[in-house]
C-alpha cells in the first residue's frame, strides 16, 4: 500500500499493483479512522482477501477463472464440446494460480498426452481452450499480461490431417448388418447425409422437412445454415420413425432422451463386421469419397459437408483421378468442334513457305 491522500475532505487509499493503480475511498474525513482502514486493507491484501486486488496481483486460480469462463461459454455454439475441455483444464490446473503456469508445464502435458495415445488435434484443442481462457481472464482483470505472454509461448502440435479412411459399398452393408436396431438407423442417416455425429444425435422433427425433402441444420460447426437433401432411403427411414412418434428428437433411448453417446455400440458393431481402424467420423469421409468417385463436383460436396473452406474438401479430389483428364478432354472437343475439318492436319503441318527450325540454323 502506498498510503493515503485526500479528495476534498475525504481520505482515499492509493496503491500500484502489477503496474495497475488501485484506489478506494475510506469514506471518512478523520485521519485516524482512515489510517485504521488503511491498516485493515494492508492485512487483507497480504492475505489475498480483496477480490479486485487479488485479481490484480495474479492470485486467481484456474478453478475460479473456469467458473466465470463457463458462464461466458454457454453463449457459444461450441459449448457442448468446450465444457468438456474446461473440465479437463480444471482437473489438471484447478488449484494453480493463473500467473504461476509456465510454458514448460503445458509442454510436458502435451508430451504426456501424446504418450497416452491422444491425437495432436485433440491436444491442440485443449491447449487452445487454455490459451483462450487466460486471454479472457486478462480482459476480466483475473490474469496479468505476463500470464498471457507466457501461455503464447506454447506452440501447437503439428496435426496429421491426411488420414482418409472410408468404406467400400460392401463394407457399408456389413457394418449396417452388425448394428443393433437403434444404431442402424443412426448409421444409415450418416451414410446418406454426411452429417456429423452430434448433428445426427441432436436431430429434432422440426428439422425434418419431408414435404420439400430437406434436413435443415441451423447450428453447425462452421456457423452457417445447411440444407441436406433427403434421398429415398432417408425418406423411408424418417417415415417409419414418424409412425407413432411422441418425442421432439428422432433418436432417443428407453427414457425418451436423445442419445448422448454411441461409442460403445458403434465400436462393437465395427469389430463384429471385421472392419479395422474405423471411427464414426469416418462415415462422413465415406459419404464424401463415394460422391467424388461418382463424379460429383468438389463444390457440391463442400456444400453438403458444410465445410467453411474448400481446402478441407480438396482432400477427396484424388479419388476422382479422371476429373482432370475429363476437363482437358472437354476443352479438346470444344476446340475441335469449332474448327474446320482440317484443324488437326493443319496444326502439325509446316507450310512450304514457312522455314523450319532446322532450315533457320
Amino acid at each position: 500500500m502506498n498510503g493515503l491522500y485526500k479528495r476534498g475532505k475525504i481520505y482515499w487509499i492509493a496503491c500500484r499493483i502489477n503496474g495497475k493503480l488501485y484506489r478506494e475511498s475510506t469514506k471518512t474525513d478523520k485521519r485516524r479512522e482512515a489510517e485504521y482502514i488503511l491498516a485493515c486493507r494492508k492485512k487483507e491484501v497480504k492475505e489475498g482477501n480483496i477480490p479486485e486486488i487479488k485479481r490484480m496481483m495474479g492470485n486467481v486460480t484456474f478453478h475460479e477463472l473456469a467458473k466465470e469462463y463457463l458462464v461466458w461459454a454457454e453463449r457459444q455454439k461450441s459449448f457442448d464440446r468446450k465444457r468438456f475441455l474446461i473440465a479437463d483444464i480444471v482437473n489438471l490446473f484447478g488449484n494453480i494460480k493463473i500467473d504461476d503456469l509456465r510454458p514448460m508445464v503445458v509442454e510436458q502435458l502435451q508430451s504426456t498426452k501424446l504418450k497416452e495415445g491422444k491425437k495432436p488435434a485433440t491436444i491442440n484443442r485443449l491447449v487452445s481452450c487454455l490459451k483462450h481462457m487466460i486471454s479472457k481472464g486478462f480482459e476480466w482483470h483475473m490474469a496479468t499480461e505476463n500470464a498471457v505472454k507466457e501461455i503464447r509461448k506454447v506452440k501447437q502440435l503439428k496435426e496429421d490431417n491426411k488420414r482418409l479412411r472410408y468404406l467400400t459399398i460392401e463394407e457399408c452393408q456389413k457394418l449396417l448388418d452388425c448394428c443393433p436396431y437403434h444404431l442402424k438407423q443412426i448409421v444409415t442417416v450418416a451414410l446418406h447425409s454426411g452429417m456429423r455425429r452430434g448433428e445426427i444425435l441432436g436431430l429434432t422433427w422440426n428439422q425434418i422437412d419431408l414435404q420439400n425433402g430437406f434436413i435443415l441444420l441451423d447450428k453447425t460447426k462452421s456457423g452457417f445454415r445447411r440444407e441436406i437433401p433427403i434421398n429415398s432411403t432417408l425418406e423411408m427411414l424418417f417415415n417409419s420413425l414418424s409412425i407413432g412418434f411422441d418425442n421432439d428428437y428422432l433418436f432417443t433411448n428407453k427414457d425418451g432422451k436423445p442419445y448422448s453417446e454411441i461409442k460403445h455400440s458403434f465400436t462393437t458393431a465395427v469389430k463384429k463386421a471385421g472392419i479395422h481402424d474405423f471411427r464414426f467420423h469416418d462415415i462422413r469421409h465415406t459419404f464424401a469419397s463415394h460422391l467424388i468417385m461418382q463424379g460429383i463436383g468438389i463444390t457440391s460436396v463442400k456444400e453438403l459437408l458444410g465445410h467453411s473452406d474448400i481446402k478441407m474438401t480438396l482432400r477427396y479430389a484424388h479419388l476422382a483421378p479422371g476429373y482432370k483428364r475429363k476437363a482437358v478432354n472437354t476443352l479438346d472437343k470444344l476446340m475441335q468442334n469449332n474448327a474446320d475439318e482440317n484443324f488437326v492436319h493443319n496444326l502439325f503441318t509446316v507450310p512450304e513457305s514457312q522455314p523450319t527450325e532446322t532450315s533457320r540454323k
